[in-house]
């Protein structure tokens, strides 16, 4: 993966100079030489697909998909108010602005992803390959660029649109298509790579699959409004053998990564060798700051600095969960213990979350509990990040279902999702009017896949986000006397997030986005 990403950056170097060297310099390779079998394509898919931890992943995945929704908050820290911190905080409570350092890195981690799936299509042809390896290449890195681009475009709107590598500055230096050409780009690739890739095989390596592409497929037509193709596409996922695991958490735990009811998952693995080990820490950045976090992950770090104290779960999110739904203790733990007096947590045990009330003299901090397993290194865990699972799958069919006003077929799918929640059918949803099945849609969404990126995404595509947002953010000021009278101001403006600004002064054909 080294090789394929110095060809990256070498790439990106010369698309960002205005004059041309002729000679070759011995020292250094060029793309077009690099791809001499398919070993060599092989390590550049892998390298593309590396780039989707970046994507999914980092911080401004979380921060943009939940603490930008009324699913979780943060732990505010007064004395902590470097640039990083406020930002953060800026993000969540609607303050932020095209300054803002934690947004890019999803922008900058998406066009890197599609930088490196263009290198690969450009080259494909450059050796002969077998019909069954060309297809399998180009399948899975034409997925890999269609849900880069339908992750981008949700977030920050119209975008470049590059269907190769760019070699020159007038190739680089392109304006933003616009929101239909971009999903075309999407619809395009995700219908090419639905026909290239085969049906998941069990159990699954972690590659995208046919069945992958179309959940991808469906996503991105139910998103457009196109119900009937959403079905069509979905339809064919639920005859590819995935399954629900018995037990909600189940899904999560580690000897079930890319099983049964995974259908696309960034891959994380921290036993391979340096330099291709690599490693998840989300869960200390979710659970509170501590200078020792042993009673929480058995591990002994210090996450004050690193930083702990984001993505905790709010109070509307845990009340969403109905009584008797087993979703809530296993997505949501309780951090009991102490704050002192620098906003910092010691924590004295770890409690279930159902019916909770905090002893006196303590503090039950919420964290998000279906990221955390044994490990044994602090700031490295073994958690795969869920992209999509076959829950989801079904929950979408049941919704381009029933907002065709086929609410009588939308019951069983949805009410497969419920029973294994409450682990009977005794919570079956039995109503067939579409206004009530879209409501209990969304809202079953937001608590089967809490903390899984979707939330904000959900808001803004079903047109709920500044009535929700708005009446979300009254219950917060009112809780914490930290948040700015203009906080949780959700106009349609903030439905987007700025294009980074550095790249509008890198890119001078970049518009930003309206508020911005």
């Amino acid at each position: 993966m080294k090789k394929i990403s110095f060809l990256i950056l070498a790439v990106l170097s010369l698309a960002s100079c205005k004059k041309f060297l002729t000679e070759n310099n011995p020292n250094y390779g060029t793309v077009g030489a690099y791809f001499k079998t398919q070993n060599d394509f092989d390590l550049a898919v892998n390298g593309a697909y590396s780039q989707l931890r970046g994507l999914y992943n980092n911080r401004s995945a979380w921060i943009m998909g939940e603490m930008r929704s009324d699913n979780t908050h943060y732990d505010y820290k007064s004395s902590d108010q470097a640039v990083a911190t406020v930002n953060r905080y800026a993000v969540a409570d609607f303050l932020d602005d095209k300054y803002n350092n934690q947004t890019p890195p999803k922008w900058n981690a998406g066009f890197s992803a599609i930088s490196a799936v263009n290198l690969i299509i450009d080259h494909i042809d450059d050796i002969q390959l077998p019909d069954a390896s060309r297809n399998a290449i180009l399948g899975q890195v034409k997925f890999i660029r269609a849900l880069t681009y339908f992750d981008l475009v949700r977030f920050y709107g119209g975008l470049p649109i590059y269907k190769h590598a760019p070699l020159t500055r007038e190739e680089t230096y392109i304006p933003r298509s616009t929101v239909q050409e971009v999903y075309d780009l999407i619809i395009a690739d995700a219908t090419d790579a639905a026909a290239m890739l085969d049906a998941p095989a069990f159990p699954q390596t972690g590659r995208a699959t046919k069945g992958a592409a179309l959940t991808l497929l469906g996503d991105v037509y139910l998103t457009l409004k196109k119900y009937d193709l959403a079905e069509s596409a979905l339809k064919q996922v639920t005859a590819m053998g995935y399954t629900l695991f018995p037990n909600y958490g189940d899904a999560f735990q580690l000897n079930n990564k890319n099983g049964k009811e995974s259908v696309f998952e960034i891959q994380f693995n921290t036993g391979l060798a340096v330099p291709q080990a690599n490693t998840d820490a989300s869960i200390y950045n979710f659970i509170p700051r501590m200078t020792n976090t042993t009673v929480v992950t058995g591990v002994n770090f210090n996450n004050v600095t690193t930083v702990g104290g984001f993505n905790t779960p709010t109070q509307d999110l845990i009340n969403a969960y109905e009584t008797g739904d087993q979703r809530l203790d296993a997505s949501i733990a309780i951090a009991e213990g102490t704050f002192n007096a620098t906003d910092d947590f010691t924590a004295t045990a770890v409690v279930s979350s159902v019916n909770y009330t905090a002893p006196a003299g303590k503090v039950g901090r919420p964290f998000p509990k279906k990221f955390l397993h044994t490990h044994t290194i602090g700031g490295q865990t073994n958690d795969n990040w869920p992209v999509y699972r076959y829950s989801e799958v079904l929950l979408l069919l049941a919704e381009s279902l029933n907002q065709q006003g086929k609410s009588g077929e939308a019951l069983p799918y949805l009410n497969a999702v419920r029973a294994r929640a409450f682990g009977d059918a005794t919570h079956n949803i039995s109503t067939t009017d579409q206004a009530t099945l879209q409501t209990i849609l969304l809202k079953e969404r937001r608590v089967e896949l809490a903390f899984e990126n979707k939330r904000w995404l959900d808001l803004v595509r079903t047109g709920n986000a500044i009535t929700v947002m708005t009446a979300f953010g009254v219950k917060q000021k009112a809780q914490y006397s930290y948040l700015q009278p203009g906080s949780y101001n959700v106009t349609q403006d903030r439905l987007l997030f700025p294009i980074p600004n550095a790249e509008i002064l890198l890119n001078d054909k970049l518009t930003p986005n309206p508020g911005y």
